[in-house]
């Protein structure tokens, strides 16, 4: 199985960079892992939330092959342990083709981008910058990965 982080916007922030490609060359020793960022649009100080939505969610959907089960990191999707992270992971694993999650940009996801998704997940309820979500997120990929391998990372 192949999974991918698509992101709307460059991470910016060095520190955050920086562990996050830590933890995406982790995520290789496991399985097929790669972020594809999608560039951030640019004069939105003309554009309703809704346009700019709208406008993201045409390239996220661009990045997606039809094959792709799509999980969105959204506040309003379902939370989960890491432990049940790593047995949901599993099961993907061999049911899956490839695994697209997405982080949207500041106003979250088009009405189309929703239809898409075939689940919604959420680091935890509550709110964090996209920045960091990015970092959360490949630090417990990572670890659901160590822990379907029964390494010694994570500790009940």
């Amino acid at each position: 199985m192949k999974a991918e982080l698509i992101l709307v916007g460059k991470t910016t922030d060095k520190l955050f960079a920086t562990g996050i490609a830590d933890y995406a060359d982790r995520i290789t020793h496991y399985l097929s892992f790669s972020i594809n960022t999608i560039p951030a649009l640019k004069n939105t100080k003309n554009l309703s939330e809704e346009e700019q939505k709208k406008a993201e969610g045409e390239l996220i959907l661009r990045q997606l092959q039809p094959s792709d089960t799509v999980v969105l990191l959204d506040e309003h999707g379902a939370e989960r342990t890491s432990m049940e992270t790593a047995a949901w992971l599993q099961k993907k694993m061999q049911t899956a083709r490839r695994l697209a999650f997405v982080i949207g940009g500041p106003y979250g996801f088009s009405d189309a981008v929703y239809q898409r998704a075939n689940e919604k997940i959420s680091l935890s309820r509550m709110t964090f910058s996209h920045q960091m979500v990015r970092l959360i997120f490949t630090e417990q990929l990572y670890r659901a990965c160590t822990i379907i391998k029964g390494e010694s990372y994570h500790h009940e």
